[in-house]
């Protein structure tokens, strides 16, 4: 039997790589692990950790002005965006060195260093430019933002990882893109005072969402101030004399602005890694193909997260994390289960989401029963605040089982965690309706809708 340096070698210090070094190292298994930049990989660095802290701090002027209502009164506010910066860099910074010390304190090593495949079983570490050998091999390299490098111009704009770490707060935005990553950012922008434009080439933000959820959100945003242009896209970008950007969309409209944002889609890390010298076959898009065990061709190669392309979400990494040190190490072969995730995109109002849209519903199901309820947060009664929020609940009218459940308000995140353990434990409707309410709570609305606001049959609405 071959002998190797260590047991696991993974390469790519974010969530699902260091996941999997550390539950491994942790069972007695010889573990290295390296990252070339900061450990933590997206979600801690460059992703949801500052973003939501973002979101915290863009909410600020909407609860200022909401004070009033409630009998405070306070004084004229204003924003320091280095003083945030710094404040984020500082908890990030933290954050990654637990992410490393995670790691060693269970016995692993961990790298400050590109590595790359040599062959099957080598990894070339590149700071030291010496090799390591491992029985198995884990890819978990992430993705990284797609540059548009067919856009004239795409050099002049920013990405979600440029900013937030911007030399100063832009007095304007354009942002290109209907996804979360997109929709998150031009309501922070917003919040801080940015004279704010979105602009995507689809029919309707945030595809892949309930449509009630996608409008609602929508016509909130535009209320609050976002000119949001569907059915737009970039055709190039110029810097001005002055260092404002051009950006010419189709028609032949002009929009100006301080910076100008793309965020279009996510593509995997797989340049340059040496997949091809250790024989690991890669996808159209460059990511990682792999089996449900998340085993690669090369049977003792694995790769997990948004190398692999299939969700690209943090929890999903974690979990295809854990499943791997089931397959590999427990003699126990676990298949990553990607069905019915809980998600939250943090746009203001905030969403919530879990199981299947009414649309994707309608294709699978002959008879729903669609649940909504749309009303004033009990937090806006006082303020004056006209925004609305949005329950509904998606059923499978012939089984009663929920098989979808959306929010639109605030704390939808919240909700659409605990709304996850409900639908996947395969709870029917009844047991919604047997569950007795918390009141007074906008929660309480998932499990007080006893009659259908409208019926579909055959993908048609009934009347």
């Amino acid at each position: 039997m071959p002998q190797y340096d260590y047991d696991l070698f993974v390469i790519g210090g974010g969530s699902g790589g260091v996941r999997a070094a550390r539950v491994s190292a942790g069972l007695g298994k010889r573990v290295a692990i390296a990252e070339e930049y900061r450990y933590g990989g997206t979600c801690v660095i460059r992703g949801c950790v500052p973003k939501k802290l973002f979101v915290y701090a863009s909410q600020f002027p909407e609860h200022f002005a909401d004070a009033a209502g409630y009998g405070w009164t306070v004084p004229e506010a204003s924003f320091d965006w280095p003083t945030l910066i710094a404040n984020k860099d500082r908890e990030i910074g933290r954050l990654s060195g637990l992410y490393q010390v995670g790691v060693e304190n269970a016995g692993g090593t961990a790298f400050h260093s590109r590595a790359t495949l040599v062959d099957a079983h080598t990894v070339l570490i590149e700071s030291e430019n010496r090799t390591v050998s491992a029985e198995h091999i884990l890819i978990a390299t992430g993705g990284r933002p797609n540059p548009h490098a067919a856009l004239p111009g795409h050099e002049h704009c920013i990405f979600s990882n440029e900013a937030f770490d911007l030399p100063t707060l832009p007095k304007s935005i354009v942002i290109a893109g209907g996804g979360y990553i997109a929709v998150e950012f031009a309501n922070i922008f917003h919040g801080l005072g940015v004279d704010t434009t979105l602009i995507y080439r689809g029919k309707e933000i945030l595809q892949r969402f309930d449509m009630d959820l996608r409008r609602r959100l929508h016509e909130a945003m535009v209320a609050k101030g976002i000119r949001i242009q569907c059915h737009t896209i970039f055709e190039r970008i110029e810097r001005r004399g002055d260092g404002r950007l051009a950006a010419t969309v189709m028609g032949g409209e002009v929009m100006l602005a301080d910076q100008i944002m793309l965020a279009i889609g996510r593509i995997p890390n797989t340049e340059n890694l040496g997949l091809e010298a250790a024989g690991v076959k890669t996808g159209v898009r460059g990511e990682i193909v792999v089996d449900a065990h998340s085993r690669t061709n090369v049977p003792n190669v694995f790769a997990i997260g948004d190398v692999t392309d299939r969700v690209q979400l943090t929890p999903v990494a974690i979990h295809e994390a854990m499943c791997f040190v089931e397959t590999a190490f427990k003699g126990n072969p676990t298949v990553p289960d990607h069905d019915c995730i809980a998600t939250a995109v943090f746009s203001q109002p905030e969403i919530g989401t879990v199981g299947l849209s009414e649309d994707d519903a309608s294709k699978r199901f002959a008879n729903l029963e669609i649940y909504s309820a749309s009303f004033r947060p009990m937090r806006h009664t006082l303020s004056g605040r006209q925004e609305r929020m949005l329950t509904k609940l998606v059923v499978d009218a012939d089984t009663r089982r929920v098989v979808g459940a959306h929010v639109l308000g605030p704390d939808a995140g919240e909700m659409a965690q605990l709304l996850g353990i409900a639908l996947k434990a395969g709870l029917s409707k009844d047991d919604f309706d047997r569950t007795m309410a918390v009141h007074p709570t906008a929660a309480e609305e998932l499990v007080t809708m006893y009659k259908p606001s409208y019926l579909v049959k055959d993908g048609v609405r009934q009347a």
